[in-house]
């Protein structure tokens, strides 16, 4: 749901036993205003920060993280029916092999709020589907477990090969590395792209990758003698405002279009005109929310050319138009 003005928006962790520690403790270090400095744009000066983070348990006890450690709550379980966003990181165990959820996982779901927005990063997927919440709509988790979620609940439409599928009431994401992908992508859509950017910057991450992205990649990393295309995307994000063709992309690494298009595949797993439609998006986005150019040159600025080439991606994109997306994201939350 919405951040609601004058108030945290309260996000509860709920921690399964044998939760993926590494997992459980992304929502804390991108969301909870004291861990993200430096980065978090933080709110001003007297006001409440975003976001108040709460993690829970079932029995309100310890949890037996994947690492070994227990792990302890913050807050009793009936905060649960407090929550604004629920999330549900990743775990080992019987759910993931059978499916089936504990009574007792199921009543305390079900004190959440109706307009509760539900989170799950790796296989907290299989949770969310347990509750019925993914029934009739796609849904992501990690790709080696694709064939007991499939097996599990027929019922949802499972997509392997993104990193993250967002409802808006209900958002999954891959494995890993995936919930940070999700958690910038819920920033954003909060707080607008310069807050999520700082703090992907502050948490030294990539500040975007689209949901669509593939989750693996054949070749991730490149053999020595076929050296990376990052300086020749670093020189056209320091362009995206010229006419950039998929030959000046490869004249500038000095390969061959057949071979940079191959290479460029293989290290970031999108096509080149992908990515810079949406490197060019990003640009216009970041214009509409941090200056008054008017659309036209926010168009140029970021290489659409036109306002109705802008207009086109940037609905493609988020669902609104340039003018809308303005009022949207230079509100006072943003």
């Amino acid at each position: 749901m919405p951040l609601v003005a004058g108030r945290p928006h309260v996000v509860v962790v709920l921690a399964l036993d044998s939760v993926i520690a590494f997992e459980l403790g992304l929502p804390h270090r991108f969301l909870r205003a004291g861990a993200l400095d430096p980065g978090w744009p933080g709110p001003p000066t007297g006001a409440e920060p975003p976001y108040d983070v709460r993690l829970v348990t079932l029995d309100d006890g310890p949890v037996t993280t994947s690492a070994g450690y227990a792990a302890l709550p913050t807050h009793p379980n009936t905060v649960l029916a407090e929550a604004d966003t629920i999330v549900v990181p990743g775990i080992n165990g019987p759910i993931v092999e059978t499916g089936v959820l504990p009574e007792e996982l199921r009543r305390l779901a079900a004190t959440a709020r109706p307009d509760a927005r539900w989170l799950s990063i790796c296989t907290g997927a299989f949770v969310l589907a347990g509750l019925g919440l993914l029934d009739g709509r796609e849904a992501t988790t990690h790709w080696c477990h694709v064939e007991a979620f499939e097996r599990h609940f027929p019922q949802v439409h499972l997509n392997p090969d993104v990193l993250y599928v967002d409802h808006g009431d209900v958002l999954t994401s891959a494995g890993n590395a995936a919930g940070i992908d999700l958690l910038l992508h819920v920033l954003r859509s909060d707080l607008g792209t310069e807050a999520a950017n700082r703090v992907a910057r502050g948490a030294v991450v990539a500040p975007w990758r689209a949901g669509g992205q593939a989750q693996f990649i054949d070749r991730p990393v490149p053999h020595e003698s076929e050296a990376g295309t990052g300086p020749t995307r670093a020189w056209a994000l320091e362009r995206l405002d010229e006419p950039i063709s998929l030959a000046d992309l490869a004249r500038h690494a000095g390969v061959s279009v057949r071979t940079f298009t191959r290479r460029f595949r293989e290290e970031t797993g999108e096509t080149a005109g992908s990515w810079l439609v949406r490197a060019r998006v990003e640009r216009a986005r970041h214009l509409l929310e941090t200056t008054d150019l008017p659309v036209d040159r926010v168009a140029a600025e970021a290489g659409f050319g036109t306002t109705a080439s802008l207009r086109q991606q940037l609905s493609g994109a988020v669902g609104l138009s340039p003018l809308a997306y303005r009022r949207t994201y230079r509100a006072e939350p943003a």
